[in-house]
């Protein structure tokens, strides 16, 4: 754990990418394109993708719908969608200033997953109208990637759409970040030799992210007698007459009033981490957000997952200094980095492969349970319970689990083998990682300017 380093050093390396994006975004002007995939070996091939020839699919899928998936790229094709009002730490910023975020995912969809992905802000944050127009744009993708999108609205987003429409729809925020937590935390569990059924759970903040993983975890066996949430006031309990009022616009945060805080506990944080096993901390940036003193009150080997960005809720070595055994962090440059980037291309890929319908709760479990055993394979321990973005045959394993599951559940439209989604994955990442190191070898991906 890096003590050493002086909180001004840390945070300048926080800040180092920043600055690095302000040189190389604009000497790229963006980071993704599109390049043909068929051959081009005279113009004469152009009369076979384009018209007259093209004319013979589209009479082919007007006549059977389905044939889409078999002569368009719609199969491999997912779209980044979001309205730019809860962007990183950024806030609501607005569609234009979302785009950089959504060309970022759309980078990592491809070289990690093989998926071609489009980036799709929206100039509305009315979300019946994000739900319209996510729902036309069904017939061009195979998937989608909500993004992005502010509570509780995205909650009521995520699950029309789940419902309406017949391609798979899913917000990374909330399903993605549960998954990633979910596989660390049971690799953490192992080492310190606690039960998900016993534990007392608390989290501190109720956003999309931390009300998805509760839902994940709950799902999953954790118990919700045995869990305490802390927002913005206080801790959450069925006396809370403020989101009493306010059920019907987030209600949400009141069903947790009534699942959770069996103990009927009040107070904030420090009340809350007192005899808790684990912390799962998505709110505030800090450092100070939680203070050491307070995590004193948590239980022997305990467990925190402190997730705000660019800076930890609390510094790793003060929370272990306070008592905690296993600290994760959003951060590459700590141990245990929580990161949705290990989880959505992979879970993507499966998804796409075995033409699944929708992504379920047991789709999620099978992939957070893959991650967790990958991690567990190398040999876990305190600074390493989840896998890294750099162990590239992760997402090969995840994409298999999850069209398995799909497979298994009965909301996969292909029914394959291990075997060929294991063939299927390995062409399709190791081709994206490929094409991208070709196109730099050859100068047409630019080599990064001297500083």
């Amino acid at each position: 754990m890096p003590k050493k380093e002086s909180e001004e050093a840390l945070l300048a390396k926080a800040h180092k990418p920043a600055e690095d994006a302000m040189k190389l975004h604009p000497f790229y002007r963006g980071k993704i394109q599109i390049v043909p995939k068929c051959v081009i070996r005279n113009l004469n091939d152009l009369a076979i993708w384009y018209t007259p020839g093209v004319a013979e699919p589209c009479k082919a899928i007007k006549a059977d719908k389905e044939k889409v998936y078999q002569l368009t790229n719609k199969w491999n094709t997912v779209a980044v969608v979001s309205d730019g009002t809860r962007v990183l730490g950024l806030g609501d910023i607005g569609a234009e200033a979302s785009l950089p975020v959504m060309e970022g995912k759309a980078l990592l969809f491809k070289y990690l997953g093989g998926i071609d992905a489009v980036p799709i802000c929206l100039d509305t944050k009315n979300p019946d109208e994000i739900i319209q127009a996510v729902k036309w744009l069904q017939p061009s993708f195979g998937g989608i990637n909500m993004e992005d999108i502010s509570t509780p609205k995205c909650f009521y987003i995520l699950d029309t759409l789940r419902k309406e429409m017949d391609i798979p729809v899913w917000h990374d925020d909330q399903q993605g970040t549960a998954v990633i937590t979910l596989a660390g935390l049971l690799n953490a569990l192992k080492i310190v030799g606690k039960k998900k059924e016993t534990v007392k759970l608390t989290f501190i903040g109720v956003g999309a992210a931390n009300i998805a993983i509760s839902r994940l975890l709950f799902a999953d066996g954790f118990k919700p007698e045995n869990t305490i949430f802390v927002d913005s006031k206080s801790i959450l309990h069925s006396s809370r007459a403020d989101l009493e009022e306010k059920q019907a616009g987030n209600p949400y945060k009141w069903e947790l009033c009534q699942r959770t805080n069996s103990e009927k506990r009040s107070g904030g944080i420090p009340e809350a981490l007192k005899g808790a096993d684990v912390c799962i901390a998505l709110s505030k940036s800090g450092p100070g957000t939680i203070m050491p003193e307070w995590m004193r009150g948590m239980t022997k080997d305990a467990i925190a997952f402190t997730c705000a960005n660019p800076v930890p809720e609390i510094w790793p070595w003060e929370a272990k200094e306070a008592g905690v055994r296993i600290v994760a962090t959003g951060r590459s440059d700590f141990p245990n980095q929580v990161n949705n980037s290990i989880g959505f291309p992979g879970i993507f890929r499966g998804v796409l492969d075995v033409r699944a319908r929708t992504i379920t709760e047991g789709m999620c479990l099978a992939a957070a349970y893959e991650l967790a055993k990958c991690a567990e394979e190398r040999g876990i321990n305190e600074d390493y319970i989840i896998p890294t973005m750099g162990e590239w045959e992760v997402f090969i394993r995840e994409a298999v689990a999850v069209g398995l599951k799909a497979i298994e559940q009965g909301v996969a439209q292909e029914k394959l083998s291990r075997e060929e989604l294991t063939k299927q994955a390995e062409k399709m990442i190791k081709g994206a990682r490929e094409t991208v190191s070709t196109l730099m070898k050859a100068g047409l991906i630019p080599p990064v300017p001297d500083r």
